[in-house]
């Protein structure tokens, strides 16, 4: 009850001539604030009119006056500047922690504001609203859209600039492991940058011209030669090669079982991303470097198109003999190695070194690549949106996962249109 009164505060959403204090008096919000995030009032710098006097100052909301005693704001100094206090209901009168009377105001909640967001949040659908999303404007929508995409791409950019603090400011670091955990493509990226911080990028740099010993490296720290039955000479020699290597280095292996292959279609089996993410550290050297210096998307496409070893031709795991198949990088997964690493990388570079250039170019980079193909998308599809690229599906991402899935829709350009029609 309590955050939807701050929305209706924060949007205005009451009859205004209906905003009154406890004892009458009309109250003009002239600016309601800004909302507060943290600890103390509700809203910061707001100002109002009470009868024939402007306030400036701090607003704070409860659905009851009493909760401002429960909360004991009345000895907590940080209230002693609070203007109005906005209730629902007036139980009690309050003071601040001098003993000064808060001016209270009685908010008037229009019956349809109110059931609308009783409406939204009481749905129980991966999008509450799916159905009204169609009455939107699509300048509306796009508009949202860009917002969301930035703030996805701000969330990663976080991801890395911790990851940049982890390593001294190592991008080549920063950058391994974060397509190390996207070779996990969701089910098995946690460990996958376990992985990757559990094996230095130097390491495999340093023997990258001896591929049958970066294949050992990645598939003994993976913990996955624990778990075979080494039989065959490939895994023989992997296993030689890797107790070799990591005596040398002082390596100690993850859990094996950790990696999951439950519903997992075989391509998508762990020996085969590993495989495949050791192809790519065979065949560049130097690859944060390149990413940083090519405009072109299809030279970016060409750093992955990477064929595993020959041996995966006809396994999709230890020992275990099957027809013969391509393993190479589909075009489909490379988009999602570029979406997910090489625009996120490119982009937190940008914001770093304050180049705008490169923020620019990730974007461009998600304007040329396809639109995601997952559940998400599809939802969202299926309710009108107009997915043109992978900007867009990266916007939905964002959407699904941070607002609908946390029950945010009062925070939902979409959802603010629900409320308010």
């Amino acid at each position: 009850m309590e955050k939807m009164l701050q929305y209706i505060w924060k949007h205005q959403l009451y009859q205004g001539s209906e905003l009154r204090t406890a004892d009458g008096e009309e109250v003009v919000v002239i600016d309601p604030g800004l909302q507060n995030a943290d600890a103390g009032p509700d809203f910061f710098n707001a100002k109002v009119r009470i009868g024939d006097t402007i306030w400036a100052g701090n607003v704070e909301i409860h659905t009851r006056a009493s909760e401002w005693v429960a909360h004991k704001h009345f000895k907590d100094k940080a209230y002693e500047n609070v203007i109005l206090h906005v209730v629902r209901y007036d139980d009690a009168q309050v003071f601040t922690s001098d003993d000064k009377p808060v001016t209270q105001a009685i908010m008037p909640v229009p019956p349809k504001i109110e059931e609308n967001i009783e409406w939204l949040l009481s749905r129980d659908f991966p999008v509450p609203c799916a159905g009204r999303i169609r009455e939107i404007s699509s300048i509306y929508m796009m508009d949202w859209m860009t917002t969301l995409l930035m703030e996805r791409l701000e969330r990663k950019t976080l991801d890395i600039f911790n990851l940049l603090e982890q390593y001294s400011k190592d991008w080549y670091e920063a950058f391994y492991i974060t397509l190390m955990r996207n070779f996990g493509f969701g089910t098995n990226s946690d460990i996958c940058e376990l992985l990757a911080k559990s094996l230095p990028h130097k390491y495999i740099l340093k023997h990258r011209n001896n591929p049958l010993q970066v294949e050992a490296l990645i598939f003994g720290q993976a913990g996955l030669l624990e778990l075979s039955d080494v039989s065959d000479s490939y895994s023989t020699a992997l296993r030689k090669e890797y107790d070799f290597l990591s005596k040398k280095y002082k390596l100690k292996p993850v859990q094996g079982f950790l990696f999951k292959k439950l519903r997992t279609r075989p391509v998508n089996f762990p020996h085969i991303r590993l495989a495949q993410a050791a192809a790519v550290w065979i065949k560049n050297d130097l690859l944060f470097s390149e990413i940083i210096e090519t405009d072109d998307i299809d030279e970016l496409k060409r750093f992955f198109n990477v064929v595993p070893s020959e041996y995966w031709l006809t396994h999709y795991s230890f020992n275990t003999v099957s027809a013969a198949r391509d393993k190479s990088l589909g075009i489909s997964t490379v988009n999602i190695i570029l979406i997910n690493t090489v625009v996120s990388m490119i982009f937190a570079y940008g914001k770093l070194k304050n180049l705008p250039e490169y923020c620019n170019k990730a974007l461009h980079l998600l304007a040329q690549l396809p639109a995601e193909k997952n559940s998400i998308v599809t939802i969202f599809e299926r309710a009108g949106i107009n997915v043109r690229n992978a900007g867009d599906s990266q916007a939905l991402i964002q959407l699904k996962r941070e607002y609908c899935e946390r029950k945010k829709c009062l925070y939902c350009r979409i959802g603010f249109h629900v409320i308010e029609n």
